[in-house]
Parts: C-alpha cells; sequence; structure tokens
C-alpha cells in the first residue's frame, strides 16, 4: 500500500510538475530562450507527463482485478521505473556541458537538487 501511494505521488508530481515549474518567465516564457531551447523543454514536459501517465497505469492496473502475485510484482517494477525515470534525467542533466540548473539572470545553485534526488 506504501509503495503504491509513493508511486502514485511520484507521478503526480512528474504529471504536473513540469508545467507548474516551467510555464513562466524562466522557461516557456522567457523572451530570451529561442525556439529550439522552448522545442525541447516541451518534449521534456511531455516526457514527464507521458512517463507519470504510465506509472499511473502500471501501478493501479490490478488494483481492482484479481491478479497474481508475479504480475502484481512486475507491474509495481514497471511502474517503478517508469517512476523514476525522469527525476534520474533531471539528476543527470547537470553534467551536459554548458549545463546550468538555474539561468544566471534567475541566480545560480541546483535548487531542483532535493526534488530530484527525493521523488
Amino acid at each position: 500500500m506504501l509503495g503504491r501511494t509513493l508511486l502514485t505521488l511520484s507521478a503526480t508530481a512528474q504529471i504536473l510538475g513540469p508545467f507548474i515549474a516551467d510555464f513562466n518567465e524562466t522557461h516557456v516564457k522567457n523572451p530570451r530562450w529561442p525556439p529550439h531551447a522552448r522545442f525541447h523543454n516541451g518534449q521534456t514536459m511531455s516526457l514527464g507527463l507521458g512517463l507519470g501517465l504510465a506509472t499511473l497505469y502500471f501501478t493501479h492496473r490490478h488494483a481492482f482485478s484479481p491478479a497474481s502475485v508475479a504480475r502484481e510484482k512486475d507491474s509495481l517494477m514497471t511502474a517503478a521505473v517508469f517512476g523514476c525515470l525522469y527525476w534520474l534525467t533531471g539528476l543527470s542533466a547537470i553534467l551536459y556541458p554548458g549545463s546550468l540548473a538555474v539561468d544566471p539572470e534567475f541566480g545560480e545553485g541546483f535548487p531542483q537538487f532535493w526534488l530530484f534526488l527525493g521523488l
């Protein structure tokens, strides 16, 4: 039960988080961003949506119907993999050359670190 709850929370954050965090002046509405940067931001937001929906599906697909223990474990493992991918890629993004977690005009550091690590 706790596992399903945590996966559901992670999936909800994957689905909503990128849209809440990125539809503002630091990302999508940033006039200094070139169109291709916006393209990749949209791609990342859609990736969060897709992975979140896949996580929810595999987390709850056997919740209301009889399933074998093996199928249930397989579904939860698959949900956990989908549930981790978005957050792991968020942590890895800082490793790319020239990458910054925050544009210089908005501060410095990696304020998303604990969010990515925790979910």
